[in-house]
């Protein structure tokens, strides 16, 4: 009996990884593109008003809808991951490979957790500088302050939009907040397809500058 028992839990399958935090979610997003296929993943990853660039802003469940999967994905870590106090939403950064392994450049992506777990809402990367070395894997995770309740919005501009009226906006810009307000984000593209996104997170005392992308406008076709 003992042996049998023992034989089944070597061929019974291992159960699949807990998806506690954005780290976890991304780690199980990458996992996806290689085992379903890798827009079937961005599909199935993404919130309903996430926004991806192409290279300007468009709504992701609508680009994503008729693209078919490439024969291989595809691949990315995380190496740096910003939090929120209350860890429910998330900035995850780091490098993506192309189909042959080579490093293709860096991703950024931005995680919240819904009522139907983790999602993302912004895809976005661009180039690493020249001669820049593949990151480690070692994942740096900085986590906003609980130490003291964050006063305001992270990002000063007009009142955020709701998820309805932004739905209905397609301007070439965008922000968001955790729900605690110790993280924050927003972002904007040119019109010739440079985009810019800031990310910031609360000290303690003050919101603090903590990512920032710049990604240049594709060459001219």
């Amino acid at each position: 009996m003992m042996i049998a028992f023992l034989l089944a839990a070597a061929t019974a399958p291992a159960a699949p990884p807990r998806i506690v935090t954005a780290v976890d979610a991304e780690h199980a997003f990458a996992r996806d593109a290689k085992r379903l296929g890798q827009w079937t993943a961005f599909r199935k990853w993404a919130d309903r008003d996430a926004v991806m660039f192409t290279p300007q802003a468009v709504w992701a469940t609508s680009f994503l809808k008729t693209l078919k999967n490439p024969p291989l994905a595809i691949t990315w870590r995380p190496v740096q991951s910003f939090v929120s106090c209350d860890g429910r939403t998330a900035v995850n950064t780091g490098p993506w490979f192309k189909q042959d392994n080579k490093l293709g450049g860096f991703f950024t992506t931005v995680w919240q957790r819904t009522p139907r777990g983790w999602r993302w809402v912004y895809d976005g990367g661009g180039n690493y500088p020249e001669g820049t070395t593949t990151p480690g894997m070692k994942v740096d995770l900085k986590r906003a302050s609980c130490a003291r309740k964050a006063p305001g919005a992270p990002i000063a501009g007009p009142p955020l939009l709701t998820n309805r009226q932004a739905r209905q906006t397609p301007e070439d810009s965008g922000r968001g907040q955790s729900s605690d307000k110790t993280l924050g984000w927003d972002w904007k593209v040119e019109k010739d397809g440079t985009r810019r996104l800031r990310v910031y997170q609360w000290t303690g005392r003050a919101y603090a500058e903590v990512l920032t992308n710049e990604v240049a406008a594709p060459p001219a076709k």
